[in-house]
């Protein structure tokens, strides 16, 4: 298997799959001196995991991560004061699958003869045969996505401390779309979103606040606790309650859905729930912004970096990604499409951002805006049609796993972090051409 790296600079190598022990992230490129904890990634991961609401699977995956290579494991001489700071080597997030159980994993059994229609069942099988991993259907599953958001939690940490912020939220889900908005007031709104999750996540509370893991703690005690945990999943889940008026009064924003918009994300809501009802699913848009990025970074031609930013069509699901305007363009004449730009004291400002901020693969100085496009969840509790793969006989398929009534609602924390990687592997690539360009122009 060959496409689970991305990267050129800042490399990133994802394994594992959904009833396999657990799943990886190996990240080459972390610059030496940054402080990680397991708290702080899995402050991210807790966006995306399953059973964490009523638009999410019911598995109860607590995506606890254990840091197991590239941070110092004490101070490299005494009083050093770089404990438990990145090193330079390649850094290793261990996610460990607890929530993987023998009943859950008969009921794929039972249905692993019949590919589930709008999965990767049956094109996986032609691939790699009768030894596929069909349980959970392994590195296909949405749970491959956990190291993706593990890694991107680390590079958009980077990113911040040059400057740069990237954040994502819902722009449009079961046909409800999110109104315009400032891009500081939606990203307020985003990190107010992830307080709240924070302060109302159990195993965020109880294994980290409480301090059951420690970043001090040798990796073994750490697994020692998980071991715990995956005793302990339904006790720890129902420590914590709050009500959706209490989250809205405190914190201003939907405890379910992240979009800026509340009286939005509340329809969001409501429509995924009327046609999860019916047995079916729902798809929708999420919108990613990048702010802070310098003027000029990119590469021409084969690595454009709206190029590079189409590789968020990795993100199992995504059927589609624009930039800026994206498919309205067709529409446009050239005066409308075309950013017009002048200068207020010296400074370049730019009157529309149809670009995106991209134009020739580079960036203009301008916010950066994707979308992903997502399909509804292809498991649905619908018959459908589909077929034995081994005998090719026509058979009809009712869903008995468990799924996301959608899943733009943990698609936005992974297209934030997808796109984290693709920027900080282009940084440094830009970094370093300036540089370059800084000590050729001043032995001129």
């Amino acid at each position: 298997m060959f496409g689970c790296h991305l990267g050129t600079l800042f490399q990133v190598t994802v394994s594992g799959g959904s009833y396999q022990e657990g799943l990886t992230a190996v990240l080459q490129g972390v610059p030496p001196g940054i402080l990680l904890s397991e708290q702080e990634i899995y402050g991210d991961l807790l966006l995306r995991k399953p059973g964490a609401d009523e638009l999410s699977s019911p598995r109860k995956e607590p995506d606890l991560p254990l840091i197991y290579t590239g941070t110092n494991c004490d101070d490299t001489v005494p009083g050093a004061g770089n404990a438990g700071l990145t090193n330079g080597t390649p850094v290793t997030v261990l996610i460990p699958n607890l929530d993987r159980h023998l009943i859950h994993v008969q009921q794929y059994q039972d249905t692993n003869r019949t590919p589930r229609p709008g999965h990767a069942s049956y094109a996986s099988f032609q691939k790699y045969g009768p030894s596929d991993d069909a349980i959970g259907a392994g590195i296909f599953s949405g749970r491959y996505t956990a190291p993706i958001v593990a890694a991107g939690s680390i590079a958009r940490k980077i990113l911040a401390m040059n400057g740069i912020r990237v954040f994502a939220f819902i722009r449009e889900a079961a046909g409800v779309r999110c109104p315009e908005m400032e891009h500081e007031k939606a990203f307020a709104q985003t990190e107010r979103f992830r307080e709240m999750r924070r302060d109302t996540d159990p195993f965020y509370q109880n294994i980290y606040v409480q301090g059951r893991i420690r970043p001090e703690m040798r990796f073994l005690e750490k697994a020692a606790v998980l071991a715990q945990v995956e005793q302990e999943i339904d006790a720890i889940r129902g420590a914590i309650s709050f009500s959706h008026d209490e989250v809205r009064s405190k914190y201003g924003v939907d405890p379910v859905v992240n979009c800026p918009d509340l009286d939005a994300a509340q329809s969001m809501l409501e429509a995924c729930g009327r046609i999860n009802a019916e047995g079916d699913t729902s798809g929708g848009v999420v919108e990613v912004t990048a702010l802070g990025l310098p003027a000029g970074m990119g590469e021409p031609v084969f690595r454009k970096l709206d190029g590079e930013l189409g590789r968020m069509m990795g993100i199992g699901a995504v059927k589609a990604v624009e930039i800026g305007a994206g498919f309205a363009v067709k529409d446009m004449v050239g005066s409308q499409s075309n950013d017009p730009l002048h200068s207020e004291d010296g400074r370049v400002v730019f009157d529309r951002n149809n670009a995106g901020g991209i134009t020739g693969g580079l960036t203009t100085g301008q916010p950066v805006i994707a979308r992903v496009v997502v399909k509804p969840t292809p498991t649905i509790g619908k018959a459908q049609n589909t077929i034995d793969k081994y005998t090719k006989e026509n058979k009809v398929l009712s869903a008995v796993t468990r799924r996301d009534p959608t899943i733009v609602g943990r698609i936005w924390p992974v297209a934030e972090s997808y796109m984290s990687l693709i920027l900080l592997d282009h940084l440094i690539a830009h970094y370093g051409y300036q540089k370059l360009r800084e000590v050729v122009d001043g032995k001129e």
